[in-house]
């Protein structure tokens, strides 16, 4: 017998004043798994989140938790624990009495409260930190105590709403290795809600992304970054260059396309009468000369017109001939070109299959 998923959501849908904030969403998430949301600020996620957590209730459909309808579950009643950006730790209690409030509130006796507490606090990397005061803790360590008030409850769900929003860069690189393996080491799923794609794919196992109320496409990190099945998806998952296009029946049905600027592309997808068409910058091929790159279909001269340098993935903008204004290429590490300046003439070039093509 099949296990039932730990989330289930089936046409779920929430309307404000008229207003689909949810429209028709369904899928389902695996014990065990990372599973985010991510999409643009206004999307839906967060009242998505909401209902899951019991805060808002749907207007249509269901929601289930390992088999069991959650319609008309309250919160407090719901296998569920919630990270919220702002943490919401109590100032006025020390680490300890933050990690225990939730089982207090389930009437735990104090011993086996504090116990617990000092448990799950080891398990956070946080050892000996029970008299701690809030105050006195980095905000890297706040995070894990947040985590842990949740854990420390068992629960199915542990739903993490943008909780890395509030850090800065550093740490915020730092958090993402942390929350992935301590979602390893407990094996609890998370569902975790971003507007930041490079969180997304980072931790999670299966992404969805939202737009307008509505899933576009689920899949692994990989999948969507490598096999947009949206236009949505191709231009807001990862960094790509973008054009306008129609099709160029010449290069044979489904094999062209022609930019605005007249140029003509080797590319895979059928558009109606207008579309759009994407390309990766590291997907781009770099040479000296264009006879270096005879084995792409798609080769043009250019200059670079600036350096991006930003470490391990520094980009070059090429002001292309016979091409797009300007096209945005990885920079090699190593190579004859690895140390090319503003100025420098160039050919670049990319099979059919990296451009990926969508309807307007």
């Amino acid at each position: 017998m099949t296990e039932p998923a730990d989330l289930a959501l089936e046409q779920v849908t929430k309307v404000f004043a008229g207003h689909r904030a949810v429209d028709g969403v369904n899928f389902a998430v695996r014990r065990g798994e990372f599973f985010s949301i991510l999409g643009p600020s206004g999307c839906g996620k967060t009242t998505l989140m909401r209902m899951i957590a019991g805060f808002e209730m749907p207007s249509s459909g269901e929601i289930s938790i390992r088999g069991q309808s959650m319609l008309g579950v309250p919160s407090n009643r719901r296998p569920v624990n919630m990270v919220f950006q702002n943490l919401a730790l109590f100032p006025m209690m020390n680490v300890g009495e933050n990690v225990a409030y939730g089982l207090a509130c389930q009437g735990v006796g104090r011993a086996e409260r504090e116990a617990r507490a000092v448990r799950i606090l080891e398990r956070v990397g946080l050892p000996g930190y029970e008299e701690r005061q809030v105050t006195q803790l980095s905000g890297g360590q706040r995070q894990r105590v947040a985590i842990a008030r949740c854990l420390v409850l068992e629960p199915t769900l542990l739903l993490l709403d943008e909780p890395l929003g509030a850090l800065d860069l550093k740490l915020r690189e730092h958090m993402k290795l942390e929350l992935k393996q301590l979602q390893g080491a407990f094996n609890t799923t998370f569902i975790y809600i971003t507007h930041d794609q490079s969180e997304a794919l980072v931790m999670s196992d299966r992404v969805a992304v939202m737009n307008k109320g509505c899933f576009e496409q689920i899949g692994s990190p990989r999948e969507l970054y490598h096999h947009p099945a949206t236009n949505f998806v191709a231009g807001f998952v990862g960094d790509a260059n973008a054009w306008d296009v129609t099709p160029n029946p010449s290069l044979g049905p489904g094999l062209g396309v022609t930019l605005v600027s007249g140029a003509d592309l080797r590319a895979h997808g059928r558009i109606g009468a207008v579309g759009h068409a994407y390309l990766r910058p590291e997907a781009i091929a770099l040479a000296a000369r264009i006879e270096e790159l005879s084995g792409l279909p798609n080769r043009f001269h250019g200059k670079v017109s600036a350096v991006l340098f930003d470490g391990a993935a520094s980009n070059l903008v090429i002001e292309a001939e016979g091409f797009a204004p300007h096209i945005r290429a990885t920079l090699p590490q190593a190579g004859a070109l690895a140390g090319v300046e503003v100025g420098a003439r160039l050919a670049f070039g990319f099979s059919a299959e990296a451009v990926k093509v969508f309807p307007a």
